[in-house]
């Protein structure tokens, strides 16, 4: 078991200076559009965004690559200085590494059993007006699309009463993702692309299944955007594009039959729709 810091905000600081030198280290290009979908802080320019109830979102993020999270937490600290929030699983928060760094950036973890407790954490701290960011895929998608969501994202964002923030993220698997390791060559001034969604609304006790479904379209919309604008033409076959655009990934029927792999192996969680 790590040692487990208590949340700070300074150490949070120096991971986001350590992922703002990296992006200029390697100069990569990151540029976001629908970025008026993000909530307004109503604070002069550069001035850093105030936690206070009421303020809080849920930012659903696609997850084709191991570094989206960085980049959503890049642009909204460039933005006004925001802190997010990362739901993480317990396997994280375990290894003698990367668990202290969890802890002392306030992340709310998922165990491995019982998982009512982060929800009702994470539900709290949207409520206290943080911003917490989600995985709603579970899992890094293989296939490039945006697969099968669950709706905890919607749950949490209606019983905190928060927005939750669709956020479409490509090029950032080119950089690293699963089977795919990191090349210089490929990272060196790589395009990546986000898209911000319009908010979505949920009442408590509102129809999560239906609205999940809106999120995962809403999602899959984004990423189109953003393949649409992307600045790389990519050869045939290029193993980072989606197979219905002619790239090599797994087309989504292979990506389910390579999921039920990982579930029957146990090495990914089965869906849970129900808290």
């Amino acid at each position: 078991m790590p040692w487990r810091p208590p949340s700070n905000d300074r150490f949070y600081r120096l991971i986001v200076r350590t992922g703002q030198f990296l992006r200029w280290a390697l100069r990569l290009d990151i540029q976001a559009t629908g970025m008026e979908h993000l909530p307004a802080t109503g604070l002069p320019g550069g001035a850093p965004r105030q936690v206070t109830p009421g303020n809080g979102a849920v930012f659903a993020v696609t997850h084709f690559g191991y570094l989206d999270f960085a980049v959503l937490e890049l642009i909204l600290w460039r933005r006004d200085r925001a802190q997010l929030r990362f739901l993480v699983h317990q396997g994280a928060a375990d290894h003698w590494l990367t668990g202290p760094a969890i802890s002392a950036s306030g992340h709310v973890v998922v165990g491995y059993t019982d998982r009512s407790d982060a929800y009702d954490a994470a539900v709290a701290k949207l409520r206290e007006g943080e911003y917490l960011a989600v995985f709603p895929e579970a899992g890094v998608s293989r296939s490039f699309t945006v697969r099968e969501c669950r709706t905890g994202a919607v749950r949490m964002a209606a019983d905190a009463n928060v927005p939750v923030i669709p956020v479409s993220i490509w090029g950032a698997h080119r950089v690293l993702t699963r089977g795919h390791g990191f090349s210089l060559r490929r990272s060196w001034r790589a395009p990546v692309r986000v898209h911000v969604g319009e908010p979505m609304m949920v009442e408590a006790g509102g129809d999560v299944e239906a609205a999940t479904e809106v999120l995962r379209s809403t999602l899959q919309s984004g990423i189109d955007h953003c393949i649409a604008g992307f600045p790389l033409q990519p050869e045939p076959g290029a193993w980072w594009m989606p197979a219905h655009l002619g790239g090599s990934a797994p087309t989504d029927a292979e990506r389910q039959l390579l999921d039920a792999a990982d579930i029957a192996a146990g090495r990914r969680r089965a869906p849970r729709q129900s808290r």
